[in-house]
């Protein structure tokens, strides 16, 4: 299907996948960087951002959303590209590594490495922050979003460093969450998500050292999983990019360096 996407740069196709609810501008702190070494292709899932949402009886599960990324690799003639993945798309990364159809993957705080109380706490802040957003008019979210502490308690769930994000990311971010017609459905399916098969690709995991929202000792699990170590992000929450770009294009860079 076709799917909303920004494209930049030369060189070994990179796709990045963003959590739920956000959009392919989230990784825009990073975006101009990896673009320097890599065709990287940033897309919004099927039902989030600008992209349309999934056709009519197809549910929002991370499975139809990985094959609805498989698809929008073929349409644009990228076969076995590297793809980097944040929450939701950390493990829709981990998905497609699954099934040997990316070269490398790399899954930053990856969902669906909880236990079922982990999960209830996420399910209930996502929840939470969504409502929030959709209860404030647009006017207040523009002085929310220029109010440092208001700044800090709206997005200091998802990241370390509010202060270092934009106004107009903080913005779009809201707005984003608000139009997320695929945000209920796929946060509900979360409850029967599994961690997926034995990948075929090269993988690399890495957590956010302050995440909130998948706690950080759910990155023991995923290295059991995975069968190998996974990397602390120091200093970065849930949703790292805008914590520290340098530090997050540098381990996507080396991720995709085979």
């Amino acid at each position: 299907m076709e799917l909303a996407f920004e494209r930049r740069g030369a060189g070994p196709p990179l796709i990045l996948l963003h959590g739920i609810g956000h959009h392919w501008q989230g990784w825009l702190p990073v975006l101009d960087r990896l673009a320097a070494e890599r065709d990287v292709i940033a897309v919004d899932f099927p039902g989030f951002g600008v992209s349309p949402p999934l056709p009519p009886g197809t549910p929002y599960t991370a499975e139809t959303l990985a094959d609805a990324i498989e698809s929008f690799c073929s349409m644009l003639g990228l076969r076995d590209p590297h793809v980097a993945g944040n929450s939701l798309g950390g493990y829709v990364a981990l998905e497609l590594a699954s099934r040997g159809v990316v070269r490398t993957a790399c899954a930053l705080s990856p969902a669906g490495f909880w236990s079922r109380g982990e999960l209830a706490y996420a399910q209930a802040v996502l929840r939470a922050t969504r409502a929030l957003a959709l209860a404030v008019p647009p006017e207040r979210a523009e002085l929310t979003a220029g109010n440092p502490i208001a700044k800090a308690l709206s997005t200091g769930i998802m990241v370390a460093h509010p202060n270092r994000m934009t106004d107009e990311a903080v913005l779009a971010g809201g707005d984003a969450l608000r139009g997320a017609v695929g945000f209920d459905e796929t946060l509900d399916s979360f409850a029967w998500l599994m961690p997926p098969a034995p990948p075929k690709a090269p993988i690399t995991i890495a957590w956010g050292e302050h995440d909130r929202l998948l706690l950080r000792r759910q990155a023991v699990r995923a290295a059991k999983w995975s069968g190998q170590r996974v990397k602390l992000l120091k200093g970065c929450g849930h949703v790292p990019m805008s914590d520290d770009p340098d530090l997050i294009a540098r381990v996507l860079l080396e991720a995709s360096a085979l």
